[in-house]
């Protein structure tokens, strides 16, 4: 499992350094002030909560838990659900994912709570 959250989180690193280029080059242009800066945002939580996945990956390397193991699980999930949704409201005239953000912030905070329990019952 480690290695799989390892690469998952560079991979989503990646992707997030892509997208924060192509907001910054192509979309300058092409979208309002608040939608970029909805874009932005879902940039920013994808790169912090992909360096979180890399970090619970190292975790995993030292000592396996379950409860580690469903964080990363849970975190890449709130990527999907957070920062897609958001990427989606910036760039399209779709609505219905605007409920969908809040539910990735709360995968987010769960991830980060499990992590810490995770270290707690070391």
């Amino acid at each position: 499992m480690a290695k799989f959250f390892i690469i998952t989180g560079s991979l989503l690193a990646a992707v997030s350094v892509a997208l924060g280029a192509f907001g910054a080059h192509a979309l300058k242009a092409r979208l309002a002030a608040e939608q970029l800066a909805t874009f932005r945002t879902g940039v920013e939580y994808q790169m912090v909560h992909a360096l979180a996945i890399i970090l619970i990956g190292v975790l995993l390397e030292r000592q396996a838990n379950s409860l580690l193991a469903s964080a990363g699980i849970v975190c890449i999930a709130g990527i999907f659900m957070f920062s897609g949704s958001l990427y989606l409201l910036a760039t399209t005239t779709m609505r219905w994912p605007g409920p969908i953000t809040p539910l990735g912030g709360l995968a987010f905070m769960a991830a980060w709570i499990m992590v810490a329990i995770a270290m707690v019952n070391r």
